[in-house]
């Protein structure tokens, strides 16, 4: 049973960042412009990311099993529906599909494990291996994306997970067993419209802020909007006595710190991942494959920092070893900064190793101090908050950074290229890709002047948001220093906890024995 959750869960990693890999060829296949590429790359991890919390309620109380078996089904068919598109508009219609499906699958697999695996201590290990799936995933997915793209067309990075889900769903609906929570919580519909409006806002207005010089008042607009309807929604949440979020965890200086060290480290990894992809092939000049086995020192290195984390908390306790996780990767990233590129290989891997490195052991020892902070008795609740803050960061990370290395590429590149005509070169201010695509279309002598452009004012942008990561993270290893002393209780939010353990209480007194089994 675990080996299928992994897997999906795996999966599910893998697609979070193959199409990097793809991008260069999806964007002479479909033209999307510079935001509807940013669109196709995160629409998929904000969808999860605003569905989470809605989904581990459901499978509370539809049953997790069912969940978690439809969700894989929506998987299978969005991947055959992103295969096929034949416009940027489709592709991100199915990405966004994709998204729920994983959203669906995510909410159950940890309510799932926790049912499985009753003993604290294999239940502990259980979600450590399911949350290293995740990770591996995303870390080994553009190399997936590169051995695709060496023989097949963009749309084989999503068509090859049809297979696999057929393969899932058989052995899950013979694997996986049925859970649900005898006393499911009301349907708060209000609060799932305010979360996922406002999230979208909030992203809209990002976005378009980096698409051109001056936006305009409506994504300004939009982007308030979008914060009004998320404060209501918090005000909503701390009002209601079961809350779809449980907001006042927060309270808990402790669980703020971790959810806050999850948040910077995923987005600043994930967007990694993705700029790195673009700078080795469209800067570099390496083909897709190639690109992804650049990558394979920052995968192995997560995965190697994952396993060591553990060791790590023993050895130095975990507000040392958060910090110092996030330190490191903070430096690794001035690292690349300092003398990495295209072209120094050497020092790109040694910035890469540190950085999965880092990143691993504070993805694991932040995801483990989300869990422990939250109420046992909903399982779905307390694994949707804490993939929430990884598909959240993923999100935001691309978003805000993919925004800050499109106004950098725009104002990088020169008003005017010998040659290229306006049109051409237009099209160019887009995006790397567009430019490249326009290239095509130009003798050679104009070509190569915009190309040689384009690629220069590419990587000033990337030395930019990779600078203005290294700041987020070391921002966000200072905080974990401050907020994790010894001694921080849950302050105003321990009356409420109090009153949540009585409600379980009472909760578990009125269930037959034995009928959860998971708690």
């Amino acid at each position: 049973m675990l080996a299928v959750l992994c897997v999906s869960l795996l999966l599910s990693g893998i697609d979070l960042t193959v199409t990097h890999a793809a991008i260069p060829s999806l964007t002479r296949e479909l033209h999307p412009s510079g935001v509807r590429l940013l669109w196709i790359v995160d629409i998929y991890s904000l969808t999860v990311a605003a569905l989470l919390v809605t989904c581990g309620t459901l499978g509370d109380r539809i049953g997790r099993k069912r969940l978690v078996l439809s969700g894989f089904a929506l998987f299978g068919l969005a991947s055959a529906g992103a295969a096929f598109a034949q416009t940027s508009g489709q592709l991100i219609l199915a990405r966004a599909l994709l998204g729920a499906g994983t959203a669906m699958i995510m909410a159950s697999t940890a309510a799932i494990i926790r049912v499985v695996f009753p003993d604290g201590r294999e239940r502990a290990l259980a979600l450590g291996v399911w949350t290293a799936a995740h990770s591996v995933g995303a870390a080994i997915g553009p190399l997936v994306g590169g051995a695709l793209l060496q023989r097949w067309w963009w749309g084989s990075v999503f068509l090859v997970n049809v297979p696999v889900v057929a393969v899932i769903l058989v052995a899950g609906a013979r694997l996986i067993p049925e859970s649900r929570d005898p006393l499911p919580r009301p349907w708060d519909l209000l609060g799932v419209a305010l979360s996922v409006t406002g999230l979208a806002g909030v992203v809209y207005a990002l976005k378009q802020a980096g698409a051109q010089p001056r936006p305009g008042a409506g994504p300004a607009l939009a982007g308030a909007v979008g914060l009004a309807l998320l404060v209501w929604f918090v005000w909503r949440q701390r009002r209601r006595p079961q809350p779809l979020l449980d907001v006042s965890l927060f309270a808990d200086r402790r669980f703020t710190a971790a959810t806050v060290c999850v948040l910077g480290c995923f987005g600043s990894y994930t967007a990694l991942l993705f700029f790195l992809t673009q700078w080795f092939q469209l800067v570099g000049g390496a083909s897709p494959l190639r690109a992804g086995l650049l990558l394979l020192p920052l995968a192995a290195s997560n995965a190697v920092g994952a396993v060591l984390a553990p060791l790590a908390a023993r050895r130095w306790g975990n507000r040392r070893a958060l910090t110092g996780a996030l330190a490191l990767f903070s430096g690794a990233l001035l690292f690349l900064c300092a003398g990495g590129g295209p072209g120094h290989h050497g020092v790109t891997a040694v910035a890469l190793l540190a950085s999965g490195l880092g990143a691993g052991v504070v993805m694991t020892l932040g995801a483990d101090a989300i869990m422990s902070s939250a109420d046992p008795d909903r399982a779905g609740e307390a694994a949707a908050i804490q993939e929430t803050s990884f598909e959240l960061g993923a999100g935001l990370g691309v978003a805000a950074l993919g925004t800050a290395l499109a106004a950098t590429y725009r104002a990088a590149l020169p008003s005017s290229v010998p040659g290229v005509p306006p049109a051409a070169h237009a099209a160019a201010r887009e995006s790397i890709g567009a430019a490249d695509t326009a290239a095509h279309h130009l003798p050679a002598p104009a070509a190569d002047l915009l190309h040689a452009a384009a690629r220069d004012a590419y990587d000033r942008g990337f030395t930019v948001v990779t600078l203005v990561a290294a700041a987020v993270v070391a921002l966000t290893a200072a905080l974990a220093a401050l907020l994790l002393r010894p001694g921080q209780g849950r302050g105003r939010g321990q009356g409420r906890a109090k009153e949540r353990s009585r409600r379980s209480a009472r909760r578990a007194a009125q269930e037959p024995s034995g009928s959860r089994s998971g708690s």
